[in-house]
């Protein structure tokens, strides 16, 4: 229960409960009363849970008088003032008050704020001066928290129970006294000098001191007692320090951004700047612009005026030349008629008839003759002048192109960017480094010339709003000319210097007849498609597995310059691999992939070093032979094959180390079988020359006979079982030749020669017959046997 200010009554009759009566009270002295009650503190604030400490009263239950209530408040108050003089613990009534309202758990915090406060809001209580002004404030703030008690005596006074008139008399004195001691408290305050006022001002003072807690809702400084118990209890605070900082780094941000902000403003005081010498610059181009064109808009008047007075001059010439040629005919034919009127005259005058007859003839004939021509009586021309209009079009079109727009300046047309080609297209790139005002561009392009195109090519033209534009539809691996020119309403800039780009070049295509690879190594050779050549090659590879049989690229070998790549590998792997062509522009499209395994050696056989005789079947290791008594043929041969002997070789094995690989053979057909380098002599046969190591296997009435030649010379050697798979096992390292039965895996013969140089296998037919060459067999643990 709360100890604060307020009151409660217990009754100690043995008969009756707390708060209950069994019969109505009877009002008597008040010290009688006072002693059979106990007095307990209430809020201050006058919460509504303190009515719970009594509970509802029956009806029919006497009502209490006010003077009763009176006396109980005023032994409330002087009890009050005993325990503040007492030394009253504050913190321990307001910890009280927590737990009573649920602020122990949910307000922790906040009481944990208000523990450095809790002796200052003790001290700002008003000052008791004299016992009487406090006893008096204590009264006062008693009669008020008694407010219930009175509640419930009128609730009994509904009743209609005797001791009417005594209770209104005790009301009427009640609400005198509390009016005299209402002001007599406050004058007593008063009285002091402004005592109240001067505690009043320093209370204030304490409180903007006394700020130690930041209200997020007010956004202002705020006590932590205010947090619990005044207007800002539903708040969100924080700690005044935290707030602090928090507030700190928000200015810190504002004053950044503010920074930024006179940063941009610089920047923009700079472009403007920069705007106002771009303006005086643009006004002396408009100004020697329209210097220019008026100047040309004067020359064309002047010259129209010119040729417009010439023509007139030219009409009045012809105008006088017509008239003075009238005149000077008229003239004449007056003259004739002056002559032919006199002469007549004188006819008159002729006496002699005779004479008269042969004049008058010939006066008539001439008088005839002179009318029968027609007299032109017409001007020839008229006075007036032909009214001319001068056309001003031309003046027109010329003042119409004066505007504020000058013709541009010429682009800037960029080198070409590394990769930024296909085979079939380019990406062209240009600047304008002016600020003159440009519609569109107009580039132009050809390709380049060569030695062995010297005709003059075609020009393309192409339109585009952009610095750049992307040509389509060109020759892989060409090299084409560019230059681009602005145009504006004012005309077409003159053309940029011209640059020369280049497509990328055509995909290689792999030769996969001619790949060789062993366990360890390939070699990949392929053809390029292009005319001109390129920078370099990329061979891109990319390992197989049995979960994954994507083309992932797991290596690239740049900066090929040839057509062929020596690639280590690792053994019994699967490869698939591409070749790329490499120039200025790009690389070009990824080739036709390739499989290569490391199992074993491969190879392939070479036919341009075959007999005439020797077929090469459609797998490519399969050779035959047909039966003819006379292998020394007329058939047409190349420079590199064998003349005189059916044989063949294989393609170079470059790599060191081992190399395996197997013939199956026919039991009755002869062959030679080995290694050979590449200059054995064509003309001879193979084991008869120091530059070959072969078996041979020939058919006598009696065995099948089997030799091992090397300069012609072979060891004496029986071999009981004829082999019809025989195994070929070159030792690079330990310079070694064996030959092994491959069915029944049994060693036959082994060389042992220093090879000075790569060989290449070889095979031959002394009869008819048929070999089949196996490659890529992984080499079988039993040659290693000794």
């Amino acid at each position: 229960m709360s100890s604060r200010s307020g009151s409660a009554r217990e009754y100690k009759n043995s008969d009756q409960t707390p708060g209950r009566s069994a019969s109505p009270p009877v009002p008597e002295s008040s010290e009688t009363e006072a002693e059979g009650l106990i007095f307990y503190h209430m809020d201050l604030y006058g919460s509504k849970e303190r009515f719970d400490i009594f509970p509802e009263e029956p009806s029919g239950q006497g009502d209490r008088s006010l003077g009763e209530t009176r006396r109980e408040s005023a032994l409330s108050s002087e009890k009050f003032h005993r325990s503040q003089e007492a030394g009253y613990d504050l913190e321990k009534e307001v910890a009280e008050l927590a737990k009573m309202y649920g602020l122990d758990e949910d307000r922790e915090k906040e009481l944990e704020l208000l523990g450095g406060r809790l002796e200052m809001v003790e001290s700002r209580w008003p000052p008791a001066h004299t016992e009487k002004a406090g006893s008096q404030g204590s009264i006062y703030n008693a009669s008020k928290s008694s407010s219930p008690v009175k509640d419930q005596s009128q609730g009994t006074k509904q009743q209609g129970l005797p001791g009417k008139a005594s209770q209104d008399e005790d009301q009427s004195k009640a609400r005198a006294e509390d009016e005299a001691e209402s002001h007599t408290w406050s004058r007593e305050g008063l009285s002091s000098g402004g005592t109240w006022d001067e505690w009043n001002s320093q209370a204030v003072s304490e409180e903007e001191e006394a700020a130690d807690v930041f209200c997020s809702t007010c956004k202002m400084p705020i006590r932590a007692f205010d947090k619990l118990f005044g207007e800002h209890k539903d708040h969100e605070v924080a700690q005044l320090s935290s707030a602090v900082e928090s507030e700190k780094e928000e200015i810190h941000k504002n004053m950044c951004k503010l920074e930024e902000q006179i940063a941009e403003m610089e920047n923009f005081a700079s472009h403007l700047e920069e705007i106002f010498i771009t303006v005086e610059e643009n006004f002396g181009k408009q100004e020697q612009n329209f210097e220019a064109h008026y100047n040309d808009a004067v020359q064309v008047l002047a010259q129209k005026y010119k040729e417009q007075l010439e023509a007139l001059g030219e009409e009045k010439r012809q105008k006088l030349e017509a008239l003075y040629g009238q005149l000077i005919s008229c003239g004449e034919d007056l003259d004739t008629c002056k002559e032919l009127t006199d002469a007549t005259q004188e006819l008159y005058l002729e006496n002699d008839k005779a004479d008269f007859m042969k004049a008058a003839v010939t006066m008539v004939d001439r008088l005839k003759e002179f009318l029968k021509k027609e007299v032109n009586l017409e001007l020839s021309t008229l006075p007036d002048f032909e009214e001319r209009v001068i056309d001003f079009s031309e003046v027109e079109q010329l003042m119409n192109s004066i505007n504020t727009i000058p013709a541009p300046c010429p682009p800037v047309i960029s080198p070409q960017a590394p990769s930024s080609a296909t085979g079939t297209s380019l990406r062209v790139c240009w600047g304008l480094f002016s600020d003159d005002t440009v519609e569109c561009y107009q580039l132009c392009y050809k390709p380049v010339s060569n030695e062995r195109c010297s005709e003059e090519q075609a020009e393309y033209t192409l339109k585009v709003k952009e610095t750049y534009c992307t040509i389509t539809n060109l020759l892989p691996n060409t090299q084409y000319e560019f230059w681009v020119s602005a145009l504006n309403a004012s005309g077409i800039s003159p053309p940029s210097e011209r640059a020369v780009y280049v497509t990328a070049p055509s995909p290689p295509t792999i030769n996969s007849k001619k790949i060789r690879s062993c366990e360890n190594a390939a070699l990949v050779c392929w053809e390029s498609k292009d005319i001109n050549p390129v920078d370099s090659y990329t061979v891109e590879l990319s390992k197989l597995t049995d979960e994954e049989n994507d083309d992932i690229i797991s290596e690239s070998i740049v900066g090929i310059p040839n057509c062929e790549v020596l690639i280590h590998l690792q053994p019994t792997q699967s490869y698939c691999i591409c070749v790329r062509a490499v120039n200025l522009g790009g690389s070009s499209e990824r080739s036709e992939p390739v499989l290569i395994h490391t199992t074993g050696t491969y190879f392939f056989l070479n036919e341009d070093t075959a007999h005439p005789l020797l077929a090469i079947l459609d797998d490519g290791f399969t050779i035959a032979c047909d039966e003819l008594e006379n292998p020394e043929c007329d058939l047409p041969v190349y420079d590199n094959s064998f003349t005189r002997c059916i044989g063949i070789l294989g393609s170079l094995i470059p790599f060191p180390g081992k190399h395996y690989w197997e013939v199956e053979v026919e039991e009755d057909t002869e062959y030679r079988i080995g290694v050979a380098f590449e200059n054995t002599p064509r003309h001879g046969y193979l084991g008869a020359n120091n530059s070959s190591w072969c078996m041979r296997h020939i058919i006598t009435p009696s065995r099948h006979k089997y030799e091992f030649l090397h300069s012609g010379m072979t060891p004496d050697i029986r071999i009981t079982v004829p082999p019809r798979r025989i195994g070929i096992l070159l030792d690079y390292e330990n310079c070694r030749l064996s030959f092994f039965n491959a069915d029944i895996a049994q060693h036959l013969y082994a060389f042992n020669s220093h090879f000075q140089h790569y060989v290449h296998p070889c095979f031959a037919f002394e009869t008819p017959g048929t070999l089949r060459i196996h490659t890529g067999t992984a080499i079988p643990p039993w040659t290693a046997l000794p």
